[in-house]
């Protein structure tokens, strides 16, 4: 086995064809599906803040530049003579060891699959799908945990009394995709996807919706008129604690307004997450989703409006924030902040991008703070802002208090470093997202925020390096929450 991962190593060093361009400008992905861009979005906010790129915050987001390509040496690659349709298809590899006191695993995990991308005429699609097989060395099956969150199949020999109960499990399997087909109609791009949207000027701590959640199925409307865009967004999320689905639905509606003022953007993002009912009219761009959920049970809708601004400064600097109301019995009593009715967060930060030859290094921070019962709703697994069970906004959840700094630097798109310290403080008190909001007398019930927590300290270094057809990286984090990664990927 050692010999194998040699050689498997090797090859990759040896490689030296183009990876090939996603049609979309990507969310980063810190668990499955990663991809030889450690970090795609974070060096489009670089790019944004230091005033090469436009500032639009809703991702992912349509990248026609891949059309201008007219030769590839991945494994298979077409090109029609007039420019009317492209095809490309490439093989993916790779094997990753993770784990850590955290997770109370190790994992070594092997992965193969395909990736698949052009266009004809004005549809654009790509396709990342991958089939993954993990070695654990936790030996009770029932200690098994998923590390991207979603469903996992344990594999293993079946007893001997006709149970169906597996006696001895060997391995852990599942599958993966992530695409997009976008269609193209001069005003407006609508998109058919599986992915997660991140919507807002932050990098990690978004409030509504966030590039740390688990992937849902979803649709989106995009449009642009002068600096105003519109994004409306549909998505099928799973009320339930894992992929295996129920006969119930929850269905996440969302509009964001987004105003772009040469260095200065104005945001607005709202969402309806709907239990049992799926009202289509919701997707419409000019319905208010904030007026139009009164139309609608209280037990049956959870809705909730953001504000944010990105504001950029000469060399080099962003300043941004975003503020985000789930709930309140009046403006007064949101002032007083002293019951669970206020159900509110907030975040700011800054980025600072500095581009020096072929070094692009910058720096992150931001702080967080979510109040008690925000994304959650009366009754468990209903109409919570969540899938399986994870918020879709700030993976830090309701009763949190988050503050993060990253450091990064890269090469030439091909040798990067990042350092992130985290601190992070959780709450007891209304601090689940299935934990149920009270119904009786939640005007006067008071709040707790962070109500016997702990800090919570975390220091992750990582390092990658990307070639044409290969990326080799490594992460560590320490202290508090303790994790590893190491990880080989080849796409030919």
């Amino acid at each position: 086995m050692n010999c194998q991962k040699f050689a498997l190593l090797i090859a990759f060093c040896i490689a030296s064809a183009f990876a090939q361009a996603y049609p979309t400008y990507n969310v980063d992905r810190p668990y499955t599906l990663r991809y030889l861009d450690y970090s795609p979005l974070l060096y489009r906010y670089h790019d944004i803040t230091a005033g090469s790129a436009p500032q639009t915050f809703f991702y992912p987001q349509i990248d026609s530049a891949y059309r201008q390509k007219k030769d590839s040496s991945s494994l298979l690659f077409w090109h029609a003579e007039d420019g009317r349709a492209m095809l490309n298809i490439s093989p993916v590899l790779a094997w990753d060891i993770r784990g850590g006191e955290q997770f109370g695993d190790t994992i070594k995990g092997y992965e193969g699959g395909l990736f698949m991308s052009g266009y004809i005429d004005s549809a654009e699609f790509w396709l990342d799908a991958r089939i993954f097989s993990e070695g654990r060395s936790e030996k009770e099956h029932k200690k098994w945990k998923s590390w991207d969150r979603e469903f996992i199949e344990k594999q293993g020999n079946k007893d001997n009394q006709g149970s169906g109960a597996l006696k001895e499990v060997d391995y852990s399997s599942y599958a993966r995709y992530r695409g997009h087909i976008a269609m193209r109609m001069g005003w407006a791009v609508l998109d058919f996807a599986r992915d997660v949207a991140h919507w807002g000027p932050g990098y990690y701590n978004n409030l509504t919706l966030n590039q740390g959640a688990v992937p849902y199925n979803q649709i989106t409307l995009s449009t642009k008129i002068g600096p105003l865009s519109v994004v409306s967004l549909y998505a099928d999320l799973d009320p339930g604690s894992h992929s295996m689905r129920k006969d119930v639905s929850r269905n996440l509606y969302g509009h964001r307004y987004e105003l772009e003022l040469g260095d200065l953007t104005l945001g607005i993002s709202e969402i309806t997450v709907v239990y049992d009912i799926n009202p289509y009219w919701l997707f419409v761009p000019i319905v208010p989703l904030f007026a139009e959920k009164g139309n609608y049970s209280e037990d049956n809708n959870n809705g909730a409006i953001a504000f944010d601004f990105s504001y950029r400064l000469p060399f080099g600097l962003r300043l941004y924030s975003e503020f985000f109301l789930d709930d309140m019995e009046s403006p007064t009593s949101l002032l007083r902040n002293d019951n669970i009715e206020a159900k509110w967060a907030g975040m700011i930060g800054a980025e600072y991008a500095g581009n020096f030859g072929a070094w692009k290094v910058g720096s992150i921070a931001e702080y967080a703070r979510i109040e008690p019962y925000v994304y959650t709703h009366f009754k468990p697994n209903t109409a919570q802002i969540a899938h399986l069970n994870y918020p879709i906004g700030s993976q830090a959840g309701p009763n949190s208090l988050a503050i993060d700094w990253l450091v990064y630097a890269r090469n030439a798109k091909h040798f990067q470093m990042q350092l992130k310290q985290g601190w992070l403080w959780k709450g007891n008190d209304g601090g689940e997202i299935n934990e149920p909001t009270p119904t009786h007398n939640h005007h006067s019930t008071e709040k707790h925020f962070l109500d016997g927590a702990k800090m919570q300290y975390t220091l992750t270094p990582a390092i990658a390096y990307m070639n044409r057809h290969y990326a080799i990286s490594a992460e560590y984090s320490f202290f508090d929450r303790n994790a590893f990664c190491a990880r080989a990927m080849f796409l030919w």
